[in-house]
């Protein structure tokens, strides 16, 4: 009894059991790795909540074999990427919008323009007219590693700047858009995600933005991607200035064609 509470009564058991002092070191180095976790989780927090968006938007749609039409009310993320108002969002969150509702983290609330959408990439830019905001800092998604902090904040069920930890889980997935094309080069994250965190940044221990949350597993637990946000500085300005992305297609299409009778008989 007395080796287990020498320490705490303040004898000098601890110079007979050296152990015990060990255990004191190890037990001190544990909470200040645990206080500079945090301390790093306040700083990325304190840099970019006030960048981070919360977005509502209504939109009206008619189901089969009704001849009315219904409004439908959801609400995603986005973030600040210029401080004249330039937010950058998931195609998903605000595409066939009627309305845009973006409530900044001071909780001022502004209407909202689509600038340009991208559904290959679910990927958008809105814009609102408001003084003195703050831009986030893109970082550098093709330098990131495996098992590397990240850090996901966004507004899940309207839930203001909530926080959320994990690590790069992996990198380089591909899934389908809503289009069925390919979204090369995904960052997987076990940071958790929510109905709502669509279009929130991915950001690293130094408050740098290196993708916008888009999608999970639902019958998984963390299992979350992100578009990178190399892919973004790519789509960015075609939707600035074109509103939208213009790609290539090239490829075969067929038909039948009848063959005279004198050429099936030469042949």
């Amino acid at each position: 009894m007395k080796f287990n509470l020498g320490w705490l009564s303040g004898d000098d058991s601890s110079y007979n059991h050296p152990e015990t002092s060990s255990n004191m070191s190890s037990h001190r180095n544990d909470e200040q790795l645990l206080d500079a976790y945090s301390q790093a989780v306040i700083r990325v927090v304190e840099k970019i909540s006030p960048t981070v968006v919360n977005i509502d938007i209504q939109k009206w749609f008619r189901r089969r074999n009704q001849h009315y039409q219904q409004e439908l009310r959801g609400n995603g993320s986005g973030v600040i990427f210029t401080q004249d108002g330039y937010i950058l969002t998931n195609s998903h969150v605000v595409n066939d919008a009627s309305k845009i509702q973006v409530t900044l983290s001071d909780g001022h609330s502004y209407d909202a323009e689509i600038i340009g959408s991208d559904a290959d990439t679910d990927l958008a830019v809105i814009r609102i007219h408001a003084p003195n905001l703050i831009a986030a800092k893109f970082g550098n998604s093709q330098s990131l590693q495996v098992g590397q902090l990240a850090f996901a904040i966004g507004h899940p069920y309207g839930f203001q700047t909530t926080v959320t930890t994990g690590v790069i889980s992996a990198f380089g997935r591909s899934f389908r858009s809503n289009t069925g094309k390919l979204i090369d080069n995904i960052i997987q994250t076990d940071a958790a995600l929510n109905p709502g965190n669509s279009g929130g940044p991915l950001v690293t221990s130094h408050g740098e933005v290196i993708g916008i949350n888009t999608a999970i597993v639902p019958s998984a637990q963390g299992i979350c991607f992100g578009v990178p946000v190399y892919t973004t500085k790519m789509v960015i300005p075609a939707l600035m200035k074109y509103g939208k992305v213009e790609r290539p297609n090239i490829g075969i299409r067929g038909q039948n064609v009848k063959i005279s009778r004198r050429l099936m008989l030469y042949h």
